[in-house]
C-alpha cells in the first residue's frame, strides 16, 4: 500500500475510535481533534458511513452504528 493510503486508513481508523469514545460528535469537533479540514473529515465519514460503521442520526452529529468491527 502506498504511504498516503496507509496514512488515510490510519486516520479513518482513528476517527472511528474517536467517535466510538466521544460520540455523538460534530464534524467540526473531529476536524479540531485531528487538525484536519471539515472537508477531509467529511470524506472520512463518507467512507465510514458507506461501510456501515457510522451514521448521523441528528443533523451534524455522528455516532457509530451497532455493526461489529474488529480493529487491529
Amino acid at each position: 500500500m502506498s504511504q498516503p493510503t496507509t496514512r488515510m486508513l490510519t486516520r479513518i481508523k482513528a476517527v472511528y475510535l474517536f467517535i466510538r469514545k466521544h460520540g455523538p460528535v460534530t464534524t467540526s469537533e473531529i476536524a479540531a481533534e485531528f487538525d484536519i479540514t471539515d472537508r477531509t473529515v467529511q470524506r472520512d465519514l463518507n467512507i465510514l458511513a458507506y461501510n456501515g460503521l457510522v451514521r448521523s442520526p441528528s443533523r451534524g452529529k455522528w455516532d457509530i452504528t451497532k455493526k461489529k468491527v474488529k480493529i487491529s
